[in-house]
């Protein structure tokens, strides 16, 4: 594939982006960042950003006073024999490996990526490379081998359990979150899709008994590399925050209720990305024979399904996925599933899993995770009929709601007088009530749980993008000023960005938020719903969207 990412030296707007790096290079490689000066932003050489990992060396790169660790293997290669098996270890290297850039992508369906020239505008796509050598993780750190503890953010990216990557977006770029808290931010590439969580338990027997679930253990393995390895770039591993969007939250989700990850984070935040339930065995199981079928294989040639080019198992696995589909089959998709080992349970249905009791929970969403006007402007204005008519057939990423659709417009429209009908069906489209359903069952544990709701308009596209799915990414990690296409950067969002982006430092210390530039931010209870609103003015609210809600039928 032609490579699309961009350049990864940018002059970044933030206040503290512009630190200058001193010129003067040691004959030992650097631990601490050195005197800001009028020099040299970027520093890269022998002796400069060389720490130790268990595999062996690895030499990154200075910028703006943050130390880079660009794309360092945590597995080994996943093709081949390795393809539907648990991460293996990588193999040790005795040459300084050259963490200088991003691991590639872990495969997925690339074609016509960039096709909708709105949408890549908007979200500034990075893609590049794209193998089964996938398993890397980058660093970002203000210093290496000076035996301080700093608190770790774990970023898991979106894209449901079948797109992305660590660097996808500008806004995932975790060098200004790491200067601006002296912390240590990690990102990761994992398997997804086919690859990722093809069940073939039921056809190959025990040697694929985790097949469902290794895109999962492959972020086991990356909180195993840290654990092992990020006290040498100036970390705790014993003070790790997992903390996801979209996909990435439900991930996030999954993890604390994984045997196998106990221990390995402390803290949890979901964006976006509230999830109760994971898939089924039955399921996935018959989607993994269906895969099987449509190769034209059996049990006994799995080796085959293993051997073949990724692009053309791809290809087999969708086709398998499309048609169980179109005949009507439930949980036709790649996703981890319930195995009764791996993932013993669903995370948080019918109750929250044991294992998350003492991990504090962050849950938050944006006002208007489908904003459907924002590229065509013709839609702003829709009649409120017309929105009855939309949300009958689909409401946000999932099924419409028929007959129900007409309550639930109107308990909105009146829940929210003054709003256009386009915002309306924004606003049904993104309910909160997965949110809530996951913060009432997470809060009946010891620890504690915060929610939040994103209302802040950026006003790009004629003010039509609203606070959709993916804005506030940049706001937690203080990337206002990168992350243009989003925020059109500036004094307003950059100020709520400080207050974000306090609030979860704030958080990776301590477990709560508070003690930053925000108001009090209540832990949650059922009872009141106690959410905190980001906008350019913040304030906690008890449950702010609760009678409109009343017309949402019960999530199954």
């Amino acid at each position: 594939m032609k490579s699309n990412r961009r350049h990864f030296v940018r002059t970044l707007g933030t206040s503290s982006a512009g630190l200058a790096l001193s010129t003067t290079l040691t004959a030992t490689p650097q631990t601490t960042a050195p005197e800001p000066q009028d020099g040299p932003v970027l520093l890269v050489g022998d002796n400069i950003a060389v720490t130790q990992t268990e595999y062996g060396k690895v030499r990154g790169y200075s910028l703006r006073g943050i130390y880079h660790f660009l794309g360092m293997p945590y597995g080994a290669d996943t093709s081949g024999a390795n393809r539907f098996m648990p991460p293996q270890k990588p193999k040790p290297w005795t040459e300084i490996y050259p963490a200088l850039w991003w691991g590639n992508s872990a495969p997925q369906n690339m074609e016509n990526r960039y096709e909708n020239k709105y949408a890549s505008f908007r979200d500034h796509w990075n893609y590049d490379d794209v193998s089964e050598d996938c398993l890397r993780i980058n660093i970002f750190t203000p210093a290496i081998n000076d035996g301080k503890k700093r608190p770790v953010l774990f970023w898991i990216h979106g894209g449901g359990f079948v797109n992305g990557n660590a660097i996808e977006q500008d806004g995932y770029n975790g060098e200004n979150f790491a200067r601006l808290g002296d912390v240590v931010f990690c990102s990761i590439n994992h398997r997804l899709g086919p690859l990722g969580f093809c069940n073939l338990a039921s056809v190959g027997g025990d040697k694929f008994a985790a097949s469902g679930n290794v895109g999962m253990l492959d972020i086991v393995a990356a909180l195993e590399w840290v654990r092992d390895n990020i006290a040498n770039f100036g970390g705790d591993p014993a003070n790790v925050t997992i903390m996801g969007q979209s996909g990435g939250g439900a991930k996030v989700c999954i993890l604390t209720a994984m045997p196998s990850a106990k221990g390995l984070f402390h803290k949890a935040v979901v964006l976006s990305g509230a999830s109760r339930k994971s898939g089924e065995m039955i399921a996935s199981e018959n989607l993994g024979a269906a895969v099987v079928k449509e190769a034209g294989l059996t049990s006994d040639d799995l080796a085959k399904l293993q051997s073949m080019p990724w692009k053309d198992f791809y290809a087999v696995a969708t086709r398998a996925q499309q048609a169980m589909a179109k005949s009507g089959a439930r949980g036709a998709g790649f996703s981890p599933v319930i195995d009764g080992k791996i993932l013993p349970q669903h995370p948080y249905f019918p109750a929250a899993s044991p294992t998350a009791a003492d991990v504090p929970m962050i849950i938050s969403s944006v006002q208007n995770e489908q904003s459907p006007s924002w590229a065509d402007s013709s839609l702003e204005s829709i009649t409120l009929d017309q929105v009855v008519e939309k949300v009958k057939a689909r409401a946000g990423f999932g099924a419409g709601y028929g007959d129900k659709a007409r309550d639930i417009v109107e308990s909105y429209a009146k829940a929210f007088p003054g709003r256009k009908p386009v915002e309306i069906w924004s606003l049904v489209s993104s309910n909160r009530e997965s949110v809530v359903e996951l913060a009432d069952v997470k809060s009946q544990q010891p620890a504690p749980v915060y929610v939040n709701w994103f209302t802040w308009q950026p006003p790009l596209f004629d003010n039509r993008m609203r606070a959709f799915h993916c804005v506030d990414i940049s706001f937690w990690f203080y990337n206002t000023d990168l992350m243009l296409t989003h925020t059109g950067g500036g004094a307003k969002p950059r100020a709520l960005s400080t207050k974000m982006a306090g609030a979860l430092l704030q958080f990776m210390k301590t477990g709560d938020p508070n003690g930053a530039n925000l108001p009090e931010w209540p832990k949650y209870s059922a009872a009141l719903g106690q959410t905190m609103i980001f906008d350019n003015i913040c304030e906690a609210k008890n449950d702010p969207d609760k009678e409109a809600r009343k017309a949402l039928p019960a999530l199954a």
